[in-house]
C-alpha cells in the first residue's frame, strides 16, 4: 500500500483545531494509536511463519519466564492484562498447535494451568530470533529515542494505574 503523500493525522489535527481544543493531545493520542496498529501488523507478519500472533507470542514468552513453565490461566490474564475470555481463546489456539498444554490444577479443581511444551519452547526461540533481528519493528529509533518513548509512556501508564 503506497503512502498518502501527506500525514493524515497532521491534517486531522489541523481540522480539529478549527473546531475544538486539545489539538496537541489529540494529535499525540492518534499518533500512538496508529503506531500501535502499524507495529502489530509488522510483528504479526514476522510471527506468521510460526503460526503466531503477537498476543499468542506474549503467552508463550510469559510461560517461558515462569519458573515451572506453567501458570494458572487467571495469572496469565493478570500478567498480560487481558480478560479471562481472551486468555481462554489464546490458550485454545496454542493448545491446538501443540505449543501449550492445559490441565486442571492438582490442588484446585476450579483452576486450570497452561504449560509450555517442548515444541512451544522451540517455536518461541525461533520467533524471538525473528523479532529481535527486526528490532521489534522499531529499529529506526536509536537508544535515546527508545528510552524517551518508554519513559513518556511509563508516565501515562502509571497515571492510569497500570502499575
Amino acid at each position: 500500500m503506497a503512502g498518502l503523500g501527506f500525514d493524515p493525522i497532521a491534517e486531522a489535527a489541523r481540522q480539529w483545531g478549527e473546531r475544538w481544543p486539545a489539538v496537541d493531545e489529540m494529535h499525540t493520542v492518534t499518533s500512538i494509536m496508529r503506531a500501535q496498529q502499524l507495529l502489530i501488523a509488522r510483528l504479526d507478519a514476522l510471527l506468521k511463519p510460526y503460526a503466531l500472533t503477537f498476543s499468542r507470542y506474549e503467552v508463550l514468552v510469559l510461560l517461558t519466564f515462569s519458573r515451572e513453565g506453567q501458570l494458572p490461566m487467571g495469572k496469565i490474564g493478570e500478567r498480560l492484562q487481558v480478560h479471562a475470555t481472551s486468555v481462554s481463546s489464546l490458550i485454545q489456539r496454542l493448545q491446538a498447535s501443540g505449543l501449550v498444554t492445559r490441565v486442571q490444577h492438582p490442588d484446585d479443581g476450579r483452576t486450570y494451568l497452561a504449560g509450555i511444551t517442548d515444541k512451544g519452547r522451540e517455536v518461541v526461540e525461533r520467533a524471538t530470533a525473528a523479532l529481535t533481528a527486526d528490532k521489534f519493528g522499531i529499529g529506526e529509533l536509536d537508544k535515546d529515542q527508545l528510552a524517551e518513548i518508554s519513559a513518556d509512556l511509563g508516565i501515562l501508564r502509571q497515571a492510569a494505574g497500570d502499575f
